[in-house]
């Protein structure tokens, strides 16, 4: 691919990978065939439990004491409208190992069958039920996601803020679905977008928020960028490729954040697209980009000295 923008150990696989996976025609069908590759038995290292609003997903460390642990609640992507827990079981093995910590990763209700606020809902029961576990350190626990999961976890960081019953270590977003009014710039609806792009977009916030994206009076709970108020969030690590279709509202998040006195380090991996330390896990990229994420989240979850 000559003169390719594409970092070179993603250029052959860029060819073949669709611009966007969410068209409102084919949702069924993406559905379908996510459900069918996620058949076939649990590892025996996930533990299946139910928070009484929805099934989770825990990950243990491998190897751990009897005294509470650091946790994180993962959230799967999927543009609000795909997407499960299980999908993200080797990451979430990893976080758990990684940092020793407990990971749960809880079902949410989807689109456009469940708008907003019930994956919110779900996900909030989730960390609620998280705080109360014996074996969880409650001072020590993380919201994290990636795409519209990085968003999920972006709104109940707003939501937990703004209840003050759960104060949050950190809140990891990894190329986070954050603001609908993306749908609005026509200068992104023909670029070279891999797996997500404007389409993909606007059916996935229409059919989240129960409204068109990009109108004026979506909730700026569900929609984190359209927050006024970012005060008092936790410390954020936010982290996407340059050619990602939300790279530039991500950037802009990070810097209302800190103007906003909230510690948040970025980190941007040119020449990548969405979803892209998912596709070529074993690339320099990705592990430049795994590796900073860990950091940020193994001091966030430290025992206080």
């Amino acid at each position: 691919m000559p003169d390719s923008p594409f970092d070179p150990e993603y250029q052959s696989v860029a060819r073949f990978l669709p611009r966007g996976i969410a068209r409102s025609w084919n949702l069924p069908l993406v559905r379908f065939l996510g459900a069918l590759a996620g058949f076939g038995s649990d590892p025996e290292s996930v533990e299946l439990d139910d928070t009484g609003a929805g099934p989770v997903r825990v990950h243990r460390p491998t190897s751990a004491g009897k005294e509470p642990l650091p946790a994180v609640l993962w959230l799967h992507g999927g543009g609000f409208v795909l997407g499960s827990p299980k999908q993200d079981d080797a990451l979430c093995r990893q976080i758990a190992d990684e940092l020793g910590a407990i990971v749960v990763a809880p079902v949410y209700r989807l689109a456009p069958k469940h708008a907003f606020p019930a994956a919110l809902d779900d996900a909030h029961a989730a960390l609620a039920w998280l705080a109360t576990r014996d074996d969880v350190d409650a001072t020590r626990i993380a919201v994290a996601g990636a795409s519209a999961g990085g968003g999920l976890a972006a709104q109940i960081a707003l939501h937990a803020r703004d209840r003050g019953e759960i104060r949050l270590a950190a809140q990891i977003l990894v190329y986070p679905m954050l603001d609908d009014r993306t749908v609005l710039r026509a200068d992104l609806d023909e670029s070279g977008f891999r797996l997500w792009d404007n389409r993909a977009n606007r059916v996935g916030w229409s059919a989240y928020l129960g409204h068109a994206a990009g109108a004026v009076d979506a909730s700026p709970i569900a929609v984190p960028s359209r927050n006024k108020d970012l005060r008092g969030l936790p410390p954020t690590w936010i982290g996407v490729g340059s050619l990602d279709l939300f790279c530039d509202e991500d950037m802009a998040y990070a810097e209302r954040l800190r103007a906003a006195d909230v510690p948040c380090e970025t980190m941007v991996v040119d020449g990548v697209f969405h979803g892209f330390d998912g596709i070529v896990q074993n690339s320099a990229a990705t592990l430049r980009f795994r590796e900073s994420m860990f950091t940020v989240m193994r001091e966030a979850l430290a025992a206080p000295s």
